[in-house]
């Protein structure tokens, strides 16, 4: 990108595609975006943002026909994951949580976060993520220091689990007095930090591992500090048949969420891949946020009813979930994903294909706006528009990937890679540009990850198998 330097703090990026996501879906073939400090404050036609602000001495920056858009929203992400990368590949979720997640994460230290969540952030700037869910990890200390490092903006939760077979000695003392005091802790320590980046959320890892105390008590909490919940929710049909064999309601998770008036328009429901009809209806008329994760589900849960979501009116986004249960932390592959398998997801339930199913506009959505809507930021990131914050990314179709690009949402969606993501912004900062990433250094985290995984494991007790003989 070429630059023309200036002494304030008003930066111009103009001869761009700027896909704006607003309300109106306006794409402006020749446009530019003008940014003050951390802030849009115009956007429309290069030569009419130009001469709004002729004379202002700005950093003028010519974009050579890239495409500018908001920067990617990823709402399910287990940054404390990513050291755990490839320990429990095919196998079922109960293996997979108690034989393998649930030791690994609960020898994790502090500083094990740390790491793991800047391993993670390299990872979500390259695919173009600005804002990103904690899905629940131990050490929210860690995951915001590297955070507040990475200069990405996060909503982080702690995973709070306080009953259920298979929790490690370290977590099964926890009341659910002790979660809801820690959160409290935590959202009075970090909630508005690094330049309000930081949002805290409260977390539950499942309905599984959680008694109705915390439960209610989570529900209550949240709407007294006007923070959200994010919570696993009907990822396997076991999860349901435990809620009916133990709570007394007719189907599942979400059956007993709605008896017990904890949906709300506050709650992010991960997967929620075991939901029917009327519990679909539930989580509309509660304004319930779901978060679908195409890769996780496709690899341990199953077809998610995400049509039907839609066409309920739930607001609806796309996650990655963790490196243990996806391996990939690309939002740009999960767009890819969310289209292709509930096309295909047609031709499973209903015996015909529907190429209509979540077409390609929708999922520049659920990656932008309506990932900004799932995690209540909405009315400062997710599209661009004066006033919201400059969370952007600039892309580089001109590649063998992208070329021709006939249709240019089309060709976000079906045909960018990660590697066409060439600058990322968040809050009016570059933490990417012209492929560099600026806010770390990239070997260095790479060689610290290596070491940490390593010690981690060992910790753990964890051992994975080897499927092929090395010689």
């Amino acid at each position: 990108m070429e630059a023309v330097k200036a002494s304030v703090p008003l930066t111009i990026l103009h001869n761009a595609i700027v896909v704006t996501m607003n309300s109106d879906s306006l794409v402006f073939r020749d446009g530019a975006v003008a940014i003050l400090r951390d802030t849009i404050v115009g956007v429309g036609n290069s030569l009419d943002v130009l001469g709004q602000f002729s004379g202002s001495n700005a950093t003028v920056i010519d974009l050579h026909g890239r495409i500018l858009l908001p920067g990617f929203v990823n709402t399910h992400v287990h940054t404390s994951q990513q050291l755990a990368r490839g320990i429990a590949d095919d196998v079922d979720l109960m293996t997979w949580l108690h034989g393998r997640i649930w030791p690994y994460e609960s020898s994790m230290t502090e500083e094990d976060s740390y790491v793991s969540t800047l391993l993670c952030g390299v990872e979500l700037i390259r695919s173009g993520v600005t804002c990103f869910a904690e899905a629940g990890g131990q050490h929210v200390s860690g995951m915001a220091k590297a955070v507040e490092t990475l200069g990405l903006r996060a909503c982080l939760a702690r995973s709070v689990m306080d009953c259920g077979d298979g929790l490690p000695a370290a977590w099964a003392s926890e009341t659910a007095k002790d979660c809801i005091e820690s959160q409290r802790e935590l959202y009075k320590r970090h909630h508005g930090t690094a330049d309000g980046r930081i949002k805290l959320s409260l977390g539950i890892r499942q309905i599984m591992n959680c008694t109705d105390e915390l439960l209610l008590a989570t529900r209550d909490v949240a709407r007294e500090l006007n923070t959200g919940i994010h919570m696993h929710v009907a990822e396997i049909p076991y999860e349901n048949q435990l809620v009916v064999n133990t709570r007394n309601v007719d189907h599942g998770t979400v059956t007993y969420l709605e008896k017990v008036d904890f949906l709300g328009s506050n709650l992010l429901s991960a997967h929620s891949v075991w939901v029917n009809n009327d519990e679909i209806g539930f989580l509309s008329r509660a304004g319930v946020k779901v978060s679908h994760c195409p890769a996780a589900a496709m690899k341990m849960l199953g077809f998610a009813p995400i049509k039907e979501m839609l066409q309920a009116g739930i607001c609806v986004s796309l996650g990655t979930d963790g490196a243990p249960s996806n391996n990939r932390m690309s939002i740009v592959d999960e767009m890819y994903l969310a289209s292709l398998i509930n096309k295909g997801r047609e031709v499973h339930s209903a015996g015909q294909t529907d190429p209509t199913a979540l077409p390609a506009e929708t999922i520049l959505r659920m990656a932008t706006i309506d990932g900004a809507r799932s995690v209540l930021w909405d009315k400062e990131i997710g599209s661009l528009e004066i006033g919201k914050k400059a969370d952007l990314i600039v892309i580089n179709p001109c590649s063998w990937s992208m070329v021709p690009l006939h249709d240019c949402i089309s060709g976000l969606v079906y045909s960018m890679r990660t590697e066409n993501i060439v600058s990322v912004m968040c809050n009016g900062q570059w933490i990417m540009k012209d492929g560099k990433i600026l806010t770390v250094n990239e070997e260095e985290v790479i060689t610290l990850a290596k070491q940490a995984s390593c010690q981690l494991l060992k910790r753990a007790g964890i051992t994975i198998p080897e499927r092929m003989k090395f010689v």
